[in-house]
């Protein structure tokens, strides 16, 4: 790296390590605030809360990392351009983009960073925080009541057509993961009734990975007329061909939002060829995360010409007008994924869209300043 590199990442390098400790230290301090009484009622040790917060950590850097970069930027260059210093070096004959190379390289590992944490560390995290906290409650709820219902999700419904069976249950129990009252209906591709299996209970052997019923029934159909052909009772019948798992039934009950990157991977490969109307919420979801990690891109570009504007005009007025334009991308993300997930446009198109908008619209204002 040359003389002006150095310099140049010096300043914004002590800059953005404040910026980011200090968001991230508010950041723990309003999840401590949020959560620290629940876990407490919900009879968390000390190992469990400190576990707690250690894998939460990952999911809100990805939150502070924009915003850090943001400001970092806006205050480091603006003060080396009040300082006339980026001025002597244009007036040199040294180009803006090779005055900010070494921030424009910061930016692209930051674009990687951005999706390592996304595709590897942040769903660990989510599945992790979710699980302890669910592992709680249920011990909790264990000791004031049956277990068959504690956290018991009500008329669990799934149609898996890849493999032509529908499945029912009046209750599921993730604390035990048993399902009771459990209907599971064989189909043929025209989607007639084969085979129907009722069962008082049922669950999925975690060594062998299929399911067993316990006191039930068997009945048989002729697809054609739909005529009962016959009928077999069980104590308990394991059934190897039956395999879903029962998280996957239960995933349209959850939030986009409130799923991690690689449950958002699984659900698009499962169902990929059913019509659920659900579907393009949650593709749209899924190609946003592959997409915002343009993020540090798309700050730089648009950071750089509001910092380094004449040194008569007050810094707070380009801060306004940075944050003015995230406003505007965030609307734009909002009315895209409006759009995406009702299947208006394309699920990519509406996660591509405010992105790739903004990182022109950089750009553009990038390239005027030559």
């Amino acid at each position: 790296m040359s003389l002006i590199d150095r310099h140049i990442l010096r300043e914004w390098l002590k800059i953005f390590s404040l910026v980011l400790g200090a968001t991230l230290g508010l950041l723990l301090m309003q999840s401590l605030y949020d959560d620290f009484e629940d876990l407490l009622k919900e009879g968390a040790v000390t190992a469990d809360i400190a576990y707690y917060f250690l894998i939460s950590m990952p999911a809100s850097f990805s939150v502070v990392l924009p915003l850090a970069l943001l400001v970092s930027l806006l205050f480091s260059l603006g003060q080396l351009h009040r300082a006339n210093e980026i001025t002597a070096m244009r007036a040199a004959g040294v180009g803006m983009f090779r005055i900010t190379r070494s921030l424009w390289v910061c930016a692209l590992l930051l674009c990687g960073v951005s999706w390592w944490l996304t595709a590897s560390v942040i769903p660990h995290s989510l599945e992790q925080a979710r699980t302890l906290r669910d592992r709680l409650r249920y011990e909790q709820a264990g000791r004031a009541g049956p277990s068959d219902r504690i956290g018991a999700v009500k008329s669990v419904a799934f149609d898996n057509q890849r493999e032509h069976r529908v499945w029912f249950m009046n209750r599921f129990s993730p604390y035990t993961g048993r399902g009771y009252g459990v209907s599971v209906t064989e189909l043929d591709p025209q989607r007639r009734e084969k085979t129907r299996l009722l069962a008082r209970e049922a669950w999925r052997d975690a060594t062998l990975g299929h399911w067993v019923f316990k006191e039930g029934q068997e009945i048989w159909f002729d697809p054609e007329t739909g005529e009962t052909v016959r009928l077999s009772f069980f104590a308990e019948k394991p059934v190897p061909h039956l395999r879903e798992d029962p998280d996957l039934m239960q995933v349209f009950d959850r939030k986009p939002g409130d799923l991690s990157f690689s449950e958002l991977r699984t659900i698009l490969q499962h169902f990929e060829l059913d019509d659920s109307p659900k579907l393009p919420l949650y593709a749209t979801r899924y190609y946003s995360l592959w997409f915002d990690t343009l993020g540090p891109l798309i700050i730089l570009a648009i950071a750089i010409p509001f910092a380094v504007q004449g040194v008569r005009v007050n810094p707070a007025v380009g801060v306004s007008k940075s944050i003015g334009l995230f406003a505007l991308y965030f609307l734009l993300v909002k009315a895209s994924y409006a759009l995406g997930g009702k299947d208006v446009i394309p699920p990519v198109a509406a996660a591509l869209l405010p992105n790739a908008a903004m990182l022109g619209l950089g750009i553009w204002l990038f390239l005027r300043l030559r």
